[in-house]
């Protein structure tokens, strides 16, 4: 049994040197680290708070972007209807052109149709004139006492204008 219990000389030596080991440990080795471990939490705690700065502020930029965004939406959707709105007025200016231009085309068409109408009337007129001249001419210079002779020769002037 004297193992299990200790002798007090053993005890008190070992008491002095735990102790003097604890002071230059404590002097030594635990403030350092203890400033290390302080300033670390610090820089930590300085990131956490930059953090969440960063993250505040990314926030802020995505509500900005989505604004900007949505107005870049809005002014490209007016910027198409103003496009389209043009686009149908330039049509319709361009159909209202030609339209009045097919008509102008189809007024001098029917003018001109009408001259050469008028033309051609008129020079059948003028032929048709020339050849009654002429066949009262033949018939006059031919005197004819019989009136049959006479329808016969207009007979054969008529047979003669057929064929020319």
């Amino acid at each position: 049994m004297d193992l299990l219990i200790p002798a007090a000389g053993l005890f008190i030596i070992s008491l002095v040197i735990f102790l003097i080991v604890f002071v230059i440990l404590k002097k030594f080795a635990w403030t350092p680290i203890l400033s290390v471990l302080k300033e670390r939490e610090t820089s930590i705690a300085d990131s956490i708070a930059s953090a969440e700065r960063v993250k505040d502020e990314m926030a802020q930029m995505k509500a900005e972007h989505e604004h900007v965004l949505a107005e870049a939406k809005a002014e490209r959707s007016k910027i198409l209807k103003e496009a389209k709105d043009a686009k149908d007025q330039i049509i319709g200016e361009a159909k209202a052109q030609a339209q009045a231009e097919a008509k102008k085309i189809i007024s001098e068409a029917y003018t001109a149709i009408e001259n050469q109408k008028m033309a051609a009337l008129t020079d059948v007129k003028n032929q048709v004139g020339n050849l009654v001249i002429e066949v009262a001419e033949k018939v006059l210079r031919k005197e004819l006492s019989d009136k049959s002779a006479q329808e016969g020769y207009v007979k054969q002037l008529a047979q003669e204008i057929k064929l020319n």
